[in-house]
């Protein structure tokens, strides 16, 4: 989200000052791992579809003017029980936005995409727009187009804190201290430890990316997200080069970014490898490499897009619950619009912070 916020200041003219603890594109966050899903048919909720939708634009957009290609369309299958969160939103979010789609039995699955294995009580949703980005190639396409637009950028530099007033804000670092009109915080993992007693709002979570080397050919297949159980997800992406990208979604322990275990442990593996086995079994060949992430979970799982509620002139962006991503190119069209005093084209009052009453979802 910074870097994107960083990019769409700068080639607006706006002067900017990108600040980072370490040097992205970076390990220790929530944005790396060599692919995240796009998706239109969005089953959280149908508000999110226009937003996606500019997002696609804007990574169109963004690899125009990098040269670099970020994009790359799979297509999407959606698979579980008809009545289930992810099939019955998704189809909701379709026809309210009039998305393209298509129904599939499992029998349809079957034949369509040998390696899948579907119960027979499962449907898929096909839609054809969906993918994968390529996150760290966006994140160094963000930050050398925004310093070619004059920002500037300040990697190594921890925030230790800040301070707001009327007329600017100040944010002290280990190499000194900083003065701007605005600030945004776009922190991840470290939101929580920054933003005071609103920061108790958010959890970060510890999940896993695991790859695998796929029994059978995996060219063609699509992105694909599975409720194996009822509110249980795990996902699977078709990298190229014979290399599938799987994962839960979810169900990860709480920690402290700071402490959060990286190493990978055989009992970490297993439950992926099983559920892959039995719901995907042609990608579940040889398992190739295992990696840490982290989400950042607002207590409904929804985003949170707002000013401070003690501070005007500070917009906190993007604790996203483990599915903001790929709407990141358009958030920094949007925090762009917000800081320079445009009314954004989005309803945005769903990601408000007021939302929450004592931590919780009133």
């Amino acid at each position: 989200m910074g870097s994107s916020v960083l990019y769409h200041l700068s080639r607006r003219g706006i002067p900017a000052l990108g600040l980072d603890r370490s040097s992205p594109p970076h390990s220790l966050g929530s944005t790396h791992g060599q692919s995240r899903v796009i998706r239109e048919a969005y089953y959280e909720h149908p508000l999110y579809v226009p937003l996606v939708r500019r997002a696609y634009q804007c990574w169109r957009d963004l690899e125009e003017q990098s040269g670099k290609s970020i994009y790359h369309q799979t297509g999407g299958l959606m698979l579980g029980r008809p009545d289930g969160p992810v099939i019955s939103g998704s189809m909701a979010s379709a026809v309210e936005h009039g998305i393209a789609h298509r129904m599939l039995s499992a029998d349809e699955v079957r034949a369509k995409l040998p390696g899948f294995a579907p119960p027979d009580d499962f449907v898929g949703l096909w839609e054809e727009r969906a993918g994968f980005l390529a996150p760290e190639t966006a994140i160094a396409a963000n930050l050398e187009l925004a310093s070619r637009h004059n920002a500037r950028v300040r990697m190594g530099t921890p925030i230790l804190g800040w301070t707001a007033g009327p007329n600017a804000v100040r944010v002290q670092t280990t190499d000194g201290s900083f003065s701007a009109r605005v600030l945004v915080l776009t922190l991840g993992a470290w939101i929580g430890k920054l933003l005071g007693p609103a920061g108790q709002l958010f959890e970060v979570e510890r999940q896993l990316s695991h790859w695998f080397k796929p029994r059978v050919d995996a060219s063609g297949w699509p992105v694909a997200l599975w409720e194996h159980r009822p509110g249980g997800l795990i996902y699977s992406i078709p990298e190229g080069g014979n290399r599938v990208k799987a994962g839960i979604h979810h169900e990860g322990d709480i920690v402290d970014p700071d402490l959060v275990e990286r190493n990978v442990s055989p009992e970490d593996d297993a439950t992926i490898c099983s559920l892959i086995e039995q719901f995907q079994p042609g990608a579940a060949g040889e398992l190739l490499n295992s990696a840490v992430c982290l989400y950042t979970n607002t207590p409904d799982r929804h985003f949170v897009i707002d000013w401070h509620p003690d501070h005007a002139n500070v917009l906190i962006v993007s604790p996203c619950s483990g599915h903001g991503f790929k709407f990141s190119s358009a958030i920094g069209e949007v925090v762009a619009d917000l800081v320079t005093g445009r009314e954004s084209p989005f309803d945005l009052s769903f990601f408000a912070i007021g939302r929450f009453d004592g931590g919780m979802p009133r």
